[in-house]
């Protein structure tokens, strides 16, 4: 279940008299009249609609299934990359106020007290929906943070892998608990640094690193190969071939101008959370 349309409550309070919203001589005359009431109806229907949500929120925090001790596992995860940046809990009151405010609150057991990702180092993770597992007994803040989410300074908290453990080999924070795309680009950025391959040559992805015109003719290779999959009704699976392909080489260029590729999920989320039209139009704004 999505937590979905996460607005701040700001509940308006209407004073009995409508002209103390308004300086001294501003409520004369019946147009000011119209304005006042006009005023009024709005907050009124901003105060039953904010009651309404209340009245929703407290529902949903009803049917949470709390321990015996008030508290449920929340995880922040990256709503770009889908990394999980770190694991709390939360009470009644933690929710409500991760739902109002926007920013990852947890509840600390040791200090028996509400704290929000980032109140000191301003490091917040910024939510976007919020969702409850099918027990509804565990949690998942959706979120972009605003840096480092570990107090170690590791982007995530999840660097230690226990394969290295048990190898006894030494913890570094830069192992990040990495999905394919980014385990691909690590290895990329990884190829960069080395001087030679394994046989005293430049792996592939090194000499693409070096050559940008062997790197854009291999992508306008690889991208016509795709094309061809649909034209020629070739196997699925030679699609996908072709289009690993493509995302391979078109990295290599990312890793040559500096983008991360959570940088083009966050611009493909911001996409497809507006109409083809406001899209376009935001794009020429920034282009202008």
């Amino acid at each position: 279940m999505a937590i979905s349309s996460l607005p701040c409550i700001q509940p308006v309070r209407v004073p009995f008299k409508a002209c103390s919203f308004f300086p001294a001589g501003v409520c004369g005359g019946f147009n000011n009249k119209k304005r006042i009431n006009a005023v009024v109806f709005s907050s009124l229907r901003k105060i039953s609609n904010d009651i309404k949500f209340e009245s929703k929120v407290d529902t949903l925090l009803d049917s949470i299934k709390w321990d015996d001790k008030g508290l449920a596992v929340a995880i922040a995860q990256n709503v770009d990359t889908g990394a999980i940046l770190m694991q709390g809990f939360v009470n009644r009151d933690a929710l409500a106020t991760t739902i109002t405010s926007r920013k990852a609150t947890f509840f600390s057991r040791s200090r028996a007290t509400l704290w929000t990702k980032g109140e000191t180092s301003n490091n917040f993770i910024n939510i976007y929906d919020i969702f409850v597992d099918c027990d509804r007994d565990s949690i998942i803040y959706l979120g972009k943070p605003d840096g480092p989410t570990c107090h170690t300074g590791s982007e995530t908290c999840y660097f230690t892998s226990i394969g290295d453990l048990l190898k006894e080999q030494d913890v570094e924070k830069t192992n990040l608990a990495l999905t394919t795309l980014y385990s691909l680009e690590s290895t990329i950025s990884k190829r960069e640094l080395e001087l030679t391959g394994k046989h005293g040559k430049p792996s592939w992805t090194k000499r693409l690193l070096l050559d940008e015109n062997l790197l854009c003719s291999k992508i306008r290779e690889e991208a016509d190969e795709l094309c061809q999959t649909l034209e020629e009704k070739e196997d699925s699976s030679c699609t996908a071939s072709e289009m690993a392909d493509v995302i391979y080489h078109a990295m290599v260029l990312l890793r040559l101008k500096d983008v991360k590729i959570e940088n083009v999920l966050e611009v493909l989320r911001r996409r497809f959370s507006q109409s083809g039209i406001e899209e376009k139009q935001s794009r020429a704004s920034t282009e202008s």
